[in-house]
């Protein structure tokens, strides 16, 4: 065995611990982290603070009169409100027209959304394929429409529809075999809901159209091009590459637009001069109905706040939609 063999072999040092920080420099850590956190809420207590202010006496008030007898001898200051308890609610839980507008809401609702979605998407695919100058124009006509204001446009298309002098009625009469002179399309619910289920789509397709628009240039070209040279045809292209980029755009803009939609009510109490008929009634103006035409305000209240709980359902599903589209991302 050589020397070098047995030399004692050197110790290494362990290596050295940084000391760990002052109890000051913590402390400001902590502050720092703090501040950072309360930052989004101190930007966003104005907004909450105008919310609460607008929306937090009506509110209050409307559940307030949901569980009273309030007509016009309280209105008027003759007679105290009575607490009721729940009997307002049972009262309209078990009226079979409540349940039938609560059905022609929805089903106008749902027809509204899948017409504005597919409108929506056809143009917005539209502008991916014209010029420059085509879709400029598109863009100007669509911002024109969506700023219209509702009275006008809802007046607009009773002169569209109308039963004499109608442009409608007229343009159909041209076609072989078809005479719709003096037809009148409100004569009948269904009709007369198809109309204004026009108009609404009429008036939500733009800010669909603008918002998909902004979705499809996030797209990316590689993976589209990537599907074609895999011999995917345009559909099989839109269904596995844009519609799962544009999931979370979609949803946002459907659960918007059902809310919308459910909510609707100066396009109905306009088109029908402020006295919608049975047939013509939806939750908003049932529910406007009640209170300021037969005055039970109570009642009206109630199925105020039966429609803002139904609108809530809306949004947790949109939010639990969300949430999973969060988890697979």
């Amino acid at each position: 065995m050589s020397a070098a063999d047995t030399t004692t072999p050197a110790k290494v040092p362990p290596p050295r611990q940084a000391p760990p920080p002052p109890a000051a420099a913590r402390s400001g850590r902590r502050r720092a982290t703090s501040g950072q956190a309360a930052t989004p809420w101190l930007l966003l207590a104005p907004c909450l603070l105008i919310l609460a202010l607008v929306m937090a006496y009506p509110l209050v008030r409307l559940v307030t009169l949901s569980f009273q007898k309030f007509g016009q001898p309280q209105l008027w200051g003759f007679q105290s409100a009575d607490w009721v308890g729940l009997t307002n609610f049972t009262q309209v839980l078990t009226d079979g027209e409540f349940w039938a507008v609560v059905l022609r809401t929805v089903v106008f609702a749902v027809g509204s959304v899948v017409f504005t979605m597919v409108i929506g998407m056809a143009i917005a695919l539209l502008q991916q394929r014209v010029s420059g100058w085509v879709k400029t124009l598109i863009n100007i006509v669509l911002v024109a429409s969506w700023g219209m204001p509702v009275i006008v446009a809802t007046t607009v298309f009773k002169w569209l529809f109308d039963s004499d002098y109608g442009v409608f009625n007229a343009l159909l009469s041209k076609l072989p075999g078809v005479h719709m002179i003096g037809h009148n399309w409100f004569a009948s619910g269904p009709e007369g809901l198809a109309v204004i289920m026009l108009l609404v789509v009429w008036g939500a397709v733009p800010f669909v159209v603008i918002t998909l628009s902004a979705g499809l240039t996030q797209v990316p070209r590689e993976l589209e091009e990537a599907a074609r040279l895999d011999g995917a045809g345009a559909w099989g292209v839109f269904r596995y590459v844009t519609l799962p980029v544009l999931k979370p755009i979609i949803v946002m803009l459907t659960t918007l637009s059902v809310i919308w939609d459910m909510g609707v009510f100066p396009q109905v109490f306009v088109m029908r001069g402020g006295h919608p008929e049975a047939e013509f009634q939806v939750l908003n103006t049932y529910s406007y109905d009640r209170a300021f035409v037969v005055n039970d305000y109570a009642q009206g209240s109630a199925i105020a706040l039966i429609t803002v709980l139904l609108l809530l359902g809306v949004v947790a599903v949109y939010m639990r939609q969300m949430l999973k589209i969060g988890e697979v991302e």
